[in-house]
Order: C-alpha cells, then sequence, then structure tokens
C-alpha cells in the first residue's frame, strides 16, 4: 500500500553563514541560537499552530494547519531577528532565510516528504538573508488577508525541481517608525538581472529575436550553481525603458545586471554586451560577440552559449574579488570557493593549481559539504596529473578519485562533478568511462565548454582525431577566450600529429603556446615533430624548454608512460615520434 498524501502548508528555514559563524565562535553561536529558539522561534511555531517535523544543526522545517499561519510566523520571526541582531557587527549576526510553499507531501511516520517540501526548501535557498520567499501557491492563498507588500520574482528554475515555480518575495518593514521604508536585504552572491537585449535591426518584427537570446541567456546563468538570476517576466518590465543599472540593482536586489544590443543581416548577428555592478555602476565586463550561421536556431543557440559562458566565468571572478575585499581576514567557505574557482579560471600552471587547491582546502575545512569545493579540489589534482604538473601522479589520482566520487553522491545532477569525473578517468586511462562522463556533462549543460574540450582531447586517443578537431572547435567557439583554450588548441595539434600533418601540427602547438607558454607537453611534442623535419637545433631547443617546464620529462621511458594510445597505428607513430628524441641525445630511461 502506498504512504499516505496530504496538501500542507511547509516552511523550511536555515542560518545563513552558518559553518562561518560557528568556525569563528562555536560555543558562543550555539548558544544563541538555543537561546533564539527557546525564546522567539518555537513560541511563535507554537502561536502560529505550527509542527516542527525535522531539525539539523543550522535548519527545520515545520508544517502549519494554513499558510496564512505560516506567513505570519515567518515575519514575526524574522522582524523579532532583526530586532535581537541590532547590537551585533553584521559579521556576528545570526540571520534565517525561509522559503514556505503551500503542495502536496508524503506522510511517513512523523516525516514529510516529496515535492512539496522540496519546492519549500529551494524557495529558502533562492531568499535573502533575512528574507522570506513563498510559491505562487503559497501566496494566493495569503492575498487580501495580511498586509505586506509583495515583489514578484517570476518563474525561478529551482535546484532538483522540474518545473519552473513562480515565486514571491515578502518586503519587511525594517522595525521603527510607522512610515519606515521597508528594509531592503542584502542581495545574494552572484545576483543578476539580465535586461530585455535591444534588437538593433531595421524591421522591427525581428524583436522576438533579441527576446530569445535574453531568455536563453537567463536559462543558462540559472544553471550556474548558486546565482541567483531574476526571472525572464520580471526582467522583461524594464523592455523599452532607459534604466539606470544603480537603480534596478535596488528595486530587484541583485548586485550584477546585463544589458546589451543584437542586430541581425541575414545569417550573421552582432551581439554587444556589458556586465556591470549594480552598486557601484561600473562595467566589469564589455565584449561584441560575431556569430554566422544559416540556421536561425543554431544561430541563437550559438549566440547565446558564448555570451552564457563568457559573463558566467566574469560573474564567478567578480564575485570573488568583491569577497576578497569586503571579507579579507574573515572569509567564509563560499568566499573561499569562488576565490578558487576564479584561480581555475586562469591558464592552468603548476603554480595557479596549488594556489586554487589551497583556497578549496580552506573552504572544506570551514565547511565540509561545500560541494563546490570538493569539485574544484578534484579538479586540481587531475588537472595536475593530464598537464604534467605533479611528481606524485598516483597520490594525486587517488585523492582526485575520492574527492569526485563524493561530489557526485552530493550533487548528481551537477554537470560540473561529471566534467571533473571525466578528467579523473582520462587521467586514469579509463577512456571509455571517461567518455561517457564528459558525454554526460554536455547533456546536463550544453553550453558547457570544458566537457567539449575534454571530449575532443578524448577521442583521439579513441582513434578519432578528426572529431577531436571538431568538437574542440565548438568549445574555443563557445568560450573563446577560455584558461583552456591552450589545452584545446594543443589537442587539435595532437589530431593533426596522428593524421600526420606535420605543418598543420606544428601550426596548432604554436597557437597552444602563445595561449599558455606553461604547457610543458607542448615542446616536447614539437621537439619530436620538428627533429622529424630535420630541423635538429630548433628541436633540440624545444627539449630544453619542456625539460625546463616539467622534472619528470627526462627520458623515453618517462615520456612513453603518459602516451596513451592503444591504436596500432597511433601505437607506430608513438615510436617515430620518440625516436626522433633519441636522435636529440634523449635515454631511454
Amino acid at each position: 500500500m502506498s504512504a499516505p498524501r496530504k496538501l500542507a502548508a511547509i516552511l523550511a528555514a536555515d542560518v545563513v553563514g552558518y559553518s562561518r559563524l560557528t568556525a569563528a565562535d562555536e560555543e558562543g553561536t550555539i548558544a544563541r541560537l538555543k537561546a533564539l529558539r527557546r525564546e522567539l522561534i518555537d513560541p511563535s511555531i507554537a502561536a502560529h499552530r505550527g509542527r516542527i517535523v525535522k531539525t539539523t544543526g543550522d535548519g527545520m522545517l515545520v508544517e502549519f494547519a494554513s499558510v496564512v499561519d505560516a506567513v505570519r510566523n515567518a515575519v514575526e520571526s524574522q522582524l523579532g531577528m532583526a530586532e535581537r541582531n541590532r547590537p551585533f557587527p553584521p559579521e556576528q549576526r545570526i540571520e534565517f532565510r525561509v522559503g514556505i510553499n503551500l503542495g502536496d507531501v508524503v506522510v511517513e511516520g512523523d516525516d514529510l516528504l516529496g515535492d512539496g517540501v522540496n519546492v519549500a526548501a529551494r524557495l529558502e535557498g533562492i531568499a535573502p538573508p533575512g528574507g522570506i520567499v513563498l510559491s505562487l501557491a503559497a501566496w494566493q492563498q495569503v492575498e487580501g488577508k495580511i498586509d505586506l507588500a509583495v515583489e514578484d520574482l517570476g518563474e525561478q528554475n529551482l535546484k532538483n525541481i522540474v518545473r519552473p515555480v513562480r515565486a514571491c518575495r515578502i518586503v519587511l518593514g525594517a522595525p521603527g517608525p510607522a512610515n519606515a521604508a521597508p528594509a531592503s536585504p542584502a542581495a545574494p552572491r552572484l545576483s543578476i538581472v539580465v535586461l530585455p537585449f535591444a534588437s538593433m535591426s531595421d524591421n522591427a518584427a525581428e524583436d522576438y529575436f533579441a527576446d530569445g537570446i535574453t531568455e536563453d541567456i537567463t536559462t543558462d546563468l540559472s544553471r550556474i550553481p548558486d546565482s541567483f538570476v531574476i526571472a525572464r517576466n520580471t526582467a522583461f518590465t524594464y523592455k523599452g525603458k532607459s534604466a539606470d543599472a544603480k537603480q534596478v540593482g535596488r528595486e530587484l536586489g541583485v548586485r550584477y545586471v546585463l544589458e546589451g544590443s543584437v542586430r541581425r543581416s541575414g545569417s550573421r548577428v552582432r551581439a554587444n554586451v556589458q556586465l556591470i555592478d549594480a552598486e557601484s555602476g561600473a562595467h566589469l565586463f564589455a565584449e561584441r560577440f560575431d556569430c554566422d550561421r544559416a540556421d536561425l536556431m543554431d544561430l541563437q543557440d550559438e549566440t547565446t552559449a558564448r555570451i552564457a559562458g563568457a559573463i558566467g566565468a566574469q560573474l564567478i571572478d567578480a564575485e570573488s574579488r568583491r569577497s576578497l575585499k569586503e571579507r579579507p581576514t574573515n572569509p567564509d567557505a563560499v568566499d573561499l570557493t569562488m576565490r578558487g574557482w576564479s584561480v581555475l579560471h586562469r591558464a592552468p600552471s603548476r603554480e595557479s593549481l596549488a594556489e586554487a587547491r589551497a583556497l578549496f582546502e580552506r573552504a572544506l575545512a570551514l565547511d565540509d559539504r561545500a560541494t563546490d569545493a570538493v569539485i574544484g579540489l578534484a579538479y586540481s589534482y587531475a588537472r595536475a596529473v593530464n598537464s604534467g604538473f605533479t611528481e606524485t601522479r598516483d597520490v594525486d589520482l587517488a585523492r582526485a578519485t575520492e574527492l569526485v566520487a563524493r561530489a557526485l553522491r552530493f550533487t548528481p545532477e551537477r554537470a560540473t562533478a561529471h566534467w571533473v569525473h571525466g578528467v579523473v578517468l582520462r587521467a586514469l586511462k579509463r577512456f571509455d568511462e571517461a567518455a561517457a562522463a564528459f558525454e554526460q556533462a554536455i547533456a546536463l549543460d550544453r553550453n558547457f565548454a570544458p566537457a567539449y574540450g575534454s571530449l575532443g582531447d578524448l577521442v583521439t586517443w579513441l582513434g578519432r582525431p578528426e572529431e577531436t578537431i571538431r568538437l574542440n572547435e565548438q568549445a574555443m567557439r563557445l568560450s573563446p577566450r577560455d584558461p583552456l583554450v591552450g589545452n584545446w588548441q594543443f589537442d587539435i595539434g595532437v589530431a593533426h600529429f596522428y593524421m600526420r600533418d606535420d605543418e598543420q601540427t606544428v601550426k596548432w602547438l604554436l597557437r597552444a603556446r602563445t595561449s599558455n607558454p606553461q604547457l610543458p607537453l607542448v615542446p616536447a611534442l614539437l621537439a619530436g615533430v620538428l627533429a622529424h623535419q630535420g630541423k635538429l637545433d630548433l628541436a633540440q631547443a624545444e627539449l630544453t624548454k619542456a625539460l625546463q617546464l616539467s622534472p619528470w620529462v627526462t627520458s623515453i621511458a618517462s615520456i612513453r608512460r603518459v602516451m596513451p594510445a592503444t591504436d596500432p597505428q597511433m601505437r607506430a607513430r608513438d615510436e617515430e615520434y620518440l625516436s626522433t628524441l633519441r636522435l636529440l641525445g634523449m635515454p631511454d630511461e
């Protein structure tokens, strides 16, 4: 017999920055939280006919007899919290986020499960500190019954929830005089609105093209972990208006504003895009994107993908700089994680990978549930192995394997986790499994350039170098300024090497060096190709560079260990290459 179900008003709440608070003062934080529960929160829940379903160290799930009761409890508790936080500096305040939903739930004993509960928990995740966010279904039960100001957030794409959820935020007035202006909660990190792109085409009927790109960018930016993206319906209220970015930021409670224009002429599109800091009005990023496609859908997809990929990286880098400036001595796990990924956005080198690794380790010391830090740490170890930036290959691979398994348990829906899993499997030479992991990452995020590049690298070793060129060119179209561009260009050079086109091999290897001079395998392969062409002096100079960049490039055997080809023709090509290194004086062992 199936478990019983019912319609319930569900409230989910948790403490903002709990790990940071306990790391700074564990005993004091726990004591204050217990006092708040005893003196404010639990009595308010009881007074409004609520039942605490479950608690965690920093949060709780509560069932109410009605949505009106749930909202009254949330407002009373949040206003009481604001008053009690007054004596404390911002970094010591205990603030809750609250999400409320009316939905169908599964009853298992005293516990409640199902989408009705999950939606409440996800709405809590997008609420600002000290704020309350409701589903539209919940607000419809309250409207006209409670005198509250509400901001429509439009449809939200919530993590692990199949359909978008229409949401609204209660605007709480600050305690004080009756006419006091409503308080504006601090904007969430990585919060952004994509304003409707202006169509610069002569034909006004082509507005739909600009609107489509705006909507797709909004959807794609929503995939960034922990991002808060204003929904399309709200953003489009600004269409056709001259909007000041600072004012928009205040009205919508976001830190960043993305605006732009699109001009389409036949099969060509030019898009101009600006990312603006809504607090200062400063332009953080300005770029022009040119695309040329015969198919209209392909054209829109490519324009969207390139913009979303570039802006996603810029958002994380901008927020990393902000956190470093605002909280340089006491950063929490989220800040440290963003700083780690910001470092990974540089061209990979031995130094940058070590720096990122240290930041992720610090983040996990504060919060061992920081999944993005787990993913980043796994990537830093696997990338070090794949790029030749380590002398402890087996130790690094064991650590990367453990970390990525942990990340996949936590977030099996995260494209980044599957991509890093593939990078680890690639380093372990489990190529078929790695290809499946990269394909899964692409299935979860069609604009994920690193997954295309990694799959491109891999298919060479599966005997399909022509496919490598196509996949890596797609990666560079999606993210032409990516720090991994040098790796993708190197992989195209390797593909040409196995296709026995020395001229194209040298051309792409030199491009890779321009993009990232620190890649040790570039001069190592160049040395062999140039020697094969009879350019022994140039080849010798390249081999010297390879030895300087990577201490493990010391012998024929050391290089053979990182040559993963199994196809007989490719192995024959490898042996030809190694024989040229012998001509340059490299020892066998």
